[in-house]
Order: structure tokens, then C-alpha cells, then sequence
């Protein structure tokens, strides 16, 4: 029995011995040029594919600057940044692909990337480099020729990273600059992780940092975003698929627009969500904003501990109707959603001297008519508020505004005052020790 023991040590020694390590395949090998101006697309896409077919590993980025249009990650490849390496995207706006077409919140068909994964399994891009979209001058090559209004021309720049219907995906230590529109687009995604990042992001319209689209089981934490546009993002584009089991924890956060946002891209679910442990700060929109208004029930969502300085309209929650369809032909209208069983707790914020409304509110929370609010939450939330107003600011009514981009800025509330400014839909309201200084 013990020399049938020792044999089998021996085999399984000799099996761990001779195992075939991963593959890891350097880009220069497929005639990558590191100097910035050489487009490297078929190269790198090549050593990826190569990868691939060997049955994975690691495709390596080594310190240069490496120019290249829209490349697709692969099933079991990894792309590792060494220190000093740059993905340079493109300017010519022709050099990208949309791999998997959709239509955003604003009804413009959007979808091209410069790095992109669909429909693959056990991926990530990690390491020390960092990848720049080269937005401001993509922009400015693309409207030489392109003579639409920006309102529609937007939408053909390429996102920096979209990772569309994946499972074990990780996106770890990597710097991610100046996308032509959105950052990083996560759709249907499973098994997300997301750690130790960084977004410097903005300078043209739509400049979303992180955008989690009917994502599932999903974890971002230790990352800084400073974006153009909404900092943390959490949109469900399709009816099919909710964005849920997700924590969120350590992040800080700054935003042109807002910081913390659900919707408002709202068909499928947003449930099951925490978020914890944030620093937002020099935001020009909400610091938190929950809004479902194309059918979604927003459900089961803890936000807490939470400090923000400098945020013009700390905090922004709204039920509405306005029932978009983003996938033409893939999906049908909605009904309106549900928000509901939602508690925000431990909140320190200092809002901006100059706020988005006149005299400033510090919290907004609305639904439509037959649609309530419920079970809503707010505990233990402090707002330093510059205050003013006058009796008549507090007596104006909120419109309903059913139907409209759920937005401050946009007709949704006039002038009004106060820290609290309810709609007229909203039921079983609890609030916890509440403090405001002005």
C-alpha cells in the first residue's frame, strides 16, 4: 500500500512539473510599434487572437505608446499594462467598430469602443499603463467632417472600454483618460470586478466614468473618478436583464454632472445595491441620485457613510414615466416602475455655495400621480446649506412633469427653497436624526 502511495505522489509531482504554463504573448512579437504615431490595431488584435487559440493567458503592453483603433478582447485573455505603457485610441473616427449597436437616454445610437469584449468569458486588463481615448482631439477631427449638431454627432465617437455579455471579468490597478464619450460600459455582465482604478475623464459631453448597465454580481472598490459626466452610473438599457447583487465600497468621486446616479436609463430592476464609504466632492449635479422613469422598480438599496463637499443638489430621488425604449426592435415599452425600500443613512454633506436651484434645496424626492414612493429611508443625514428664500419660494408647487428627462436643470422643479422639497407622491416617508445648518 505505501509504495502504491508513493507512486501515485510521484505522478501527480510529475503532472504539476510538466503542466504547461500560461501563455504570454508580448505585442512587439506581432510587429507593434511603441512610438505613438504607427497604428498598432491589426497587431495587437493578432497577439490577442493568438492568445486565445493557445487557450489563454496574458497579451502584454510593454512601456511605449501604442496607437490603435477598436481591438476585442478574446475568452480566457488577460491584457497586462506594464508601467509606462499606453493604448493610445485612434483620432480617425473610422478606425472603430460598434460591435454590438444600442440607443442611450437621449435617443442617439452609440456603441463604438476603442477596447471592447463581447460575449467572453474569464477576461481583464490590469496593470501600472494606462489607456487614453484622446477625446478632445478625436472630437475635433471628426467635426472637420461630420456637419450634424453635436446632439447627434456624439454618439459616433467611441466609448474607451465597453465589456458587453461577459462573465469573470476584472479591471484591476489600470488609468483610464479622455474617452471621446463614455469611459467604461459594462452590459449584462456577470462576475465583475473592478479594483484599485483610476478615471481622469472629461473635457467633451458625456464623459461617464463608470457605467454599469443590467450588470449582476458585481463588486468596484479603491477607485478615484473625476468625470465629465456621471461619475458612478447604474443604467438598465434592456428590459431583460436587472443591475443587482453589487457593492460598492471606498470610492472618491468627483463629477461635472453627478456623482452617485441609478438611471436614467431604467428598464430592467436596480435591487440588491450597496454602496458605502464614498468621498464625493466638486460635483456640479447631484452627489446622489436615484431615478427610475422607464419601468425599472428601484428596490432594496442601501447608500451610507457617505461624505461630500462642494456638491451642488446633494441628493436627488424620482419615480417618473417617462418610458424610453433604448434597443429598438429588441425590446418594448415598459410600464411605470416602483421605487421603494431604499435607505440612505450616515450622509455629510456640504453643499456648494451656488446650487442648481435658486434659493438651493438639499434634497429632492418626487414620483406621478398613482405611483408612489415608498418605503424611503433617510437617516442620520447632515447638509450644510447656504439657504435663503422667501415664504412664497416655499409654497411653490412641484409639477409633475411625468413624461420628462428626470433632471434639476431641465423644467423638472422651479425655484424653490428648503433643504426638504417633496412631490406630491410619495408615501411611508421616514427620516432618522436630520440636522441643518444654514
Amino acid at each position: 500500500m505505501k509504495m502504491i502511495a508513493l507512486g501515485m505522489g510521484l505522478l501527480i509531482s510529475a503532472i504539476s512539473v510538466f503542466a504547461a504554463p500560461p501563455v504570454e504573448v508580448d505585442i512587439t512579437r506581432y510587429g507593434a510599434v511603441g512610438d505613438g504615431k504607427v497604428l498598432n490595431t491589426v497587431a495587437i488584435q493578432k497577439a490577442i487572437d493568438d492568445c486565445h487559440q493557445q487557450g489563454g493567458g496574458k497579451v502584454v503592453l510593454p512601456a511605449g505608446t501604442w496607437l490603435s483603433g477598436t481591438i476585442v478582447l478574446k475568452d480566457h485573455v488577460i491584457l497586462q499594462f506594464k508601467k509606462d505603457a499606453r493604448l493610445l485610441g485612434s483620432t480617425n473616427i473610422n478606425d472603430y467598430q460598434n460591435i454590438d449597436p444600442f440607443t442611450d437616454g437621449l435617443g442617439i445610437d452609440v456603441g463604438w469602443a476603442l477596447l471592447v469584449a463581447v460575449d467572453a468569458k474569464d477576461i481583464g486588463i490590469e496593470g501600472e499603463g494606462a489607456i487614453d481615448g484622446q477625446g478632445a482631439k478625436l472630437k475635433e477631427q471628426q467635426i472637420a467632417t461630420d456637419t450634424r449638431p453635436e446632439g447627434e454627432r456624439w454618439g459616433r465617437r467611441p466609448f474607451l472600454v465597453r465589456i458587453v455579455r461577459c462573465e469573470n471579468v476584472t479591471v484591476k490597478g489600470i488609468t483610464l483618460n479622455y474617452a471621446a464619450a463614455w469611459t467604461s460600459h459594462y452590459f449584462q455582465s456577470k462576475q465583475v470586478r473592478i479594483e484599485n482604478i483610476k478615471i481622469v475623464s472629461h473635457g467633451v459631453a458625456h464623459n461617464d466614468g463608470i457605467d454599469i448597465d443590467g450588470c449582476q454580481d458585481v463588486r468596484i472598490k479603491d477607485c478615484d473618478i473625476y468625470s465629465g459626466d456621471d461619475a458612478l452610473c447604474f443604467k438598465t438599457t434592456s428590459s431583460t436583464m436587472a443591475c443587482s447583487n453589487i457593492v460598492v465600497t471606498g470610492l472618491r468621486l468627483r463629477s461635472n454632472q453627478g456623482a452617485i446616479k441609478m438611471g436614467t436609463e431604467s428598464m430592467a430592476p436596480f435591487e440588491n445595491i450597496t454602496i458605502s464609504g464614498c468621498y464625493i466632492y466638486d460635483t456640479n449635479n447631484g452627489g446622489i441620485k436615484l431615478l427610475t422613469v422607464d419601468g425599472a422598480h428601484l428596490r432594496n438599496v442601501q447608500i451610507s457613510d457617505i461624505e461630500m463637499v462642494n456638491v451642488r443638489t446633494p441628493m436627488l430621488i424620482r419615480l417618473g414615466s417617462r418610458l424610453s425604449v433604448f434597443r429598438k426592435g429588441k425590446d418594448s415599452q415598459q410600464t411605470t416602475g416602483t421605487l421603494e425600500n431604499v435607505v440612505i443613512r450616515n450622509v455629510k454633506a456640504q453643499a456648494a455655495a451656488k446650487a442648481q436651484l435658486t434659493p438651493p434645496s438639499g434634497i429632492l424626492i418626487t414620483g406621478v400621480p398613482g405611483h408612489y414612493i415608498t418605503n424611503l429611508t433617510l437617516e442620520n443625514i447632515t447638509i450644510n446649506l447656504a439657504g435663503g428664500g422667501t415664504a412664497l419660494n416655499a409654497r411653490q408647487q412641484v409639477p409633475e412633469a411625468v413624461n420628462k428627462y428626470p433632471e434639476v436643470s431641465k423644467n423638472l422643479w422651479p425655484i424653490g427653497a428648503g433643504l426638504w422639497h417633496l412631490g406630491q407622491a410619495c408615501k411611508r416617508f421616514k427620516t432618522g436624526e436630520h440636522h441643518v445648518y444654514t
